[in-house]
């Protein structure tokens, strides 16, 4: 019922704007977003193991055994083979249209499909196999207007039997081109508001998926699903609840998940792992978001300009040693953040354009810039026991590490 009045309002205020000017001096040439769709049952059909192809948009990393997986932004994700880190070779392509996030246990990889839940048995890695899918279970997914768009036409798109996957830019005459971008963006606002031992992986800080036990945690961008994975081949959804505002990212430590959002910092608990508690929250300026954790200390870094806020790029140090009240401890200017990640005393922070930069930690809040490597695009980093593997401009680069310092082992091209 939500979902209608959200949708009505919507549409009444376009409606509305749109009969109050009719003269052609008043149209404006803008872009128009139309969304390339198909049904949900044609959706699910989509999925294929291929062989290795290029990528066309990177997006997160992973790292399971020897194996590195890279999320080809909507299109599904790269298996690297690792064996020999100074020569990776690409072995196989998992297609799962509308993906984002993996997370792996024990041979068994989760996948989201915009709103479905895939479980893939990669315990032979020649012969990967779709063992499960759980439909529906995610409220809403990232359909990624483009943002060249002033304005979309969603036609005859159904939001409960249809899945967006791709957009088609047309140049069209619209009324008002201020009042339409501020109606499309509550439109937009309103759809997504209403829809709502053990071998594990390792995910980069802009995961958003996590494995805790025997317990799946997805996070989306106001809430949080649970999964129970004791069964691995066959998870069963557990619960969906509020976990915020405009959340991006999600960390695991020490028995307590912080999500990362635009907007602050929440944590919470895992005294009861099925049913996660609200502790406390660090808010600050609109920006996008990532944390990672060790110990007493939340190092997050905040991209400023564009979609992500209007402020300054910094990286914070937030003091989390009472969970219930973390506060600044201190904050570094930086360009263009994105990734970070930590091992020892090393700080390792993805600044997008201005390269990789190499923080020793002096103590956890007194950071010393120790090196820059520059002239590459770094967008996420995963600090693995034995080498540092990161990711930027659809190429994957690996590090050996030295005493306060990395050097050069491999560089990948994934197209």
């Amino acid at each position: 019922m939500k979902t209608k009045h959200l949708l009505l309002s919507a549409f009444f205020l376009i409606c509305l704007f749109s009969c109050n000017n009719n003269d052609d001096e008043d149209l404006d040439l803008v872009t128009v977003a139309k969304p390339e769709f198909v049904s949900k049952s044609q959706f699910r059909k989509m999925v294929d193991i291929k062989s290795p192809e290029s990528i066309k948009q990177s997006g997160k990393i992973y790292a399971y055994g020897n194996y590195i997986f890279v999320n080809d932004l909507d299109r599904g994700v790269h298996i690297i083979d690792n064996q020999n880190p100074s020569n990776p070779q690409a072995i196989k392509f998992i297609k799962i249209p509308a993906n984002e996030d993996i997370s792996i246990k024990n041979n068994y990889l989760y996948a989201d499909s915009a709103t479905d839940l895939l479980v893939f048995d990669i315990s032979n890695i020649n012969n990967i196999q779709l063992v499960e899918r759980l439909e529906d279970v995610f409220n809403i997914y990232d359909y990624r207007v483009p943002i060249e768009a002033v304005a979309t036409d969603y036609g005859d798109f159904d939001w409960e039997n249809d899945i967006i996957i791709g957009w088609e830019l047309k140049k069209e005459k619209r009324e008002n081109v201020d009042e339409l971008i501020f109606v499309d963006r509550m439109f937009n606002d309103a759809v997504m508001a209403a829809s709502v031992e053990s071998a594990v992986g390792v995910g980069g800080s802009l995961a958003r998926f996590q494995i805790v036990g025997t317990y799946l945690y997805t996070v989306g961008s106001y809430s949080m699903t649970v999964f129970n994975i004791q069964n691995l081949s066959n998870p069963v959804l557990e619960k969906t609840q509020h976990a915020g505002w405009n959340i991006e990212t999600m960390f695991a430590a020490n028995d307590y998940l912080y999500l990362g959002s635009t907007n602050g910092m929440y944590i919470y608990d895992l005294v009861n792992p099925a049913s996660p508690e609200y502790v406390s929250d660090f808010t600050h300026w609109e920006g996008c978001d990532p944390v990672v954790v060790d110990g007493d200390y939340a190092y997050l870094t905040l991209r400023g300009g564009n979609l992500c806020g209007q402020l300054e790029s910094v990286l914070e140090v937030i003091d989390i040693s009472d969970k219930t009240q973390p506060t600044l401890a201190k904050r570094y200017t930086l360009e263009n953040p994105y990734g970070l990640g930590i091992k020892g005393d090393m700080l390792f922070v993805c600044d997008g354009s201005a390269g990789l930069k190499l923080f020793d930690r002096e103590t956890p809040v007194n950071l010393n810039l120790v090196r820059t490597i520059e002239n590459i695009q770094a967008t996420d980093v995963i600090p693995l026991p034995n080498s540092l593997v990161m990711i930027g401009d659809n190429t994957l680069y690996q590090y050996k590490y030295l005493e306060n310092n990395i050097s050069f082992l491999s560089s990948y091209k994934l197209n």
